[in-house]
C-alpha cells in the first residue's frame, strides 16, 4: 500500500515471484470513469473508489492460496473495506519520502499525474496499531526492501 509511486507495482510484482504466490495490480481495475478523472488531474472520491475496492476485495476472496496485491489502500476506511473477510491479510505500507514520489512520478508513463500526489498523501492514513501490517522504508535495490519485507511477515 501506498501512494502512486511508492513502488507498489515493482516491489509488490517481485515480492509475488519470490513466494511463489500470483500477483494482482490492482490498477488493472480500476473503471475506465476512473482513469479517466485521473488523467485529467481529477482525485477520486469515494463514491468512485468503492467499487473499485470491490473489484480488488474480489480478487482477494478468490485466492485461497494467497497471493500478492499492489493496491494503494490509502485510507483505513479503504483498507477495512479490503479486508472484510479475508483471513491473514497483511499490509505493506511502503514509505517513501515526497520528494522522490514527485520524481518517480515524473520520471514514469503513467495515467497518475504528479499534480495528484498531494491529495493522495492527505488521503494516506498510516497503519493503526489494530491493523494487521508494517511499514517498510522502500528506498534502495528492491532485493534489500525484498528482504525487510519477507523477514517482516507473519509466519505460518
Amino acid at each position: 500500500m501506498g501512494p502512486s509511486g511508492a513502488g507498489k507495482s515493482v516491489i509488490g510484482r517481485s515480492l509475488a515471484d519470490r513466494l511463489g504466490l500470483p500477483f494482482t495490480d490492482a490498477d488493472d481495475l480500476h473503471p475506465e470513469e476512473n482513469l479517466a478523472k485521473m488523467r485529467a488531474g481529477t482525485p477520486l472520491e469515494d463514491a468512485d473508489r468503492m467499487p473499485w475496492l470491490d473489484r480488488v476485495a474480489e480478487v482477494l476472496h478468490g485466492s485461497p492460496q494467497g497471493g500478492v496485491v499492489a493496491c494503494s489502500a490509502l485510507a483505513l476506511r479503504y483498507r477495512r473495506r479490503l479486508a472484510a473477510g479475508v483471513a491473514d491479510l497483511v499490509f505493506v505500507h511502503l514509505d517513501v519520502p515526497a520528494e522522490e514520489l514527485e520524481k518517480r512520478m515524473r520520471e514514469r508513463a503513467h495515467f497518475m499525474p504528479p499534480s495528484l500526489l498531494a491529495s493522495q498523501l492527505r488521503t494516506l492514513e498510516p497503519l493503526g496499531p489494530d491493523e494487521n501490517g508494517f511499514l517498510v522504508r522502500n528506498t534502495g535495490a528492491v532485493e534489500d526492501v525484498l528482504d525487510r519485507i519477507v523477514a517482516s511477515l507473519p509466519r505460518g
